[in-house]
């Protein structure tokens, strides 16, 4: 049976106390898992999470994007720095509040495009960035840092699995693995049997299970049972999270590029979806 699970950035898009509830609603729900998605990890309020998690009892993981302070991919070698500076943070955030996993897209800003492929000295400046925040990861405790390969419109650094596990192989410190997303798979990738058998169990780490057009899984283009049978192929058993944005969200839906509603509220888009998938699942 899968777990599946759901991001906050259905209700929130910058995640405060005042979301503190959504712990709780997830899990009223019928949700397994709760991606609290840590736009500004400064001022995350761990301790009040933490505590909330442990009275709901619910699995929690987090994603993240960096920005243009902290890209690990900037000429700029004290951006880089910043970036290594945040990653640590969000890990120690992580470790307080009981998360396994960090995602998204946290080897290079979001959004950050230079207008022609990737160089070797960018591969270069976020591997080796990203090879101290694991390490400092690894020291801490047991958490994996997943990086998600995302669509040619949201970066040039990652945008496929391959590209992604070799990334993982490059740090080298064991806890990198792969954050596939469905959203951005249909996108990049030639086959979704393929992007799972290239990271294999290995390099899996997180899956987002959005929908094409990112509204209710289980109505567009993604090929969700050749997407469930490769996962169940390598006997994948992490998270897999519905993902989806507001469109009167007002930090990133200029990113997001979302301009109409697909339910009437995220609420309802993730909730018909996970009945859905969980249909799809069971007539494997």
């Amino acid at each position: 049976m899968f777990k599946f699970g759901v991001d906050t950035f259905i209700w929130s898009e910058d995640f405060s106390e005042k979301d503190l509830d959504l712990i709780d609603r997830a899990k009223e729900l019928g949700f397994e898992v709760l991606d609290i998605a840590i736009a500004h990890p400064e001022k995350f309020p761990t301790e009040k999470v933490k505590e909330k998690i442990d009275k709901v009892g619910i699995e929690v993981v987090t994603s993240t994007t960096l920005s243009k302070d902290t890209n690990l991919v900037s000429p700029d070698a004290s951006v880089r720095k910043n970036g290594v500076k945040s990653l640590k943070k969000l890990v120690d955030i992580n470790i307080e509040i009981g998360s396994g996993i960090l995602g998204g897209v946290n080897y290079a800003a979001w959004g950050y495009l230079t207008g022609k492929p990737r160089t070797l000295d960018e591969w270069k400046w976020s591997v080796e960035s990203m090879k101290e925040a694991a390490a400092y990861a690894r020291d801490r405790g047991d958490l994996v840092i997943a990086v998600e390969p995302v669509n040619r419109f949201e970066t040039h650094f990652l945008n496929i699995a391959e590209d992604a596990v070799a990334y993982c192989r490059d740090v080298g410190t064991g806890n990198v693995k792969v954050h596939l997303d469905s959203f951005h798979m249909i996108r990049e990738e030639l086959s979704f049997s393929d992007a799972v058998k290239v990271c294999g169990k290995d390099y899996l780490g997180y899956v987002h299970v959005c929908e094409s057009n990112r509204g209710i899984p289980g109505t567009g283009l993604v090929p969700w049972k050749e997407f469930f049978t490769a996962l169940k192929n390598i006997n994948y058993t992490g998270p897999l999270v519905i993902e989806s944005f507001d469109p009167g969200f007002e930090e990133l839906n200029g990113m997001c590029a979302i301009w109409r509603k697909f339910a009437e509220t995220g609420e309802e888009l993730a909730v018909r979806g996970l009945k859905n998938l969980k249909e799809i699942e069971k007539n494997l």
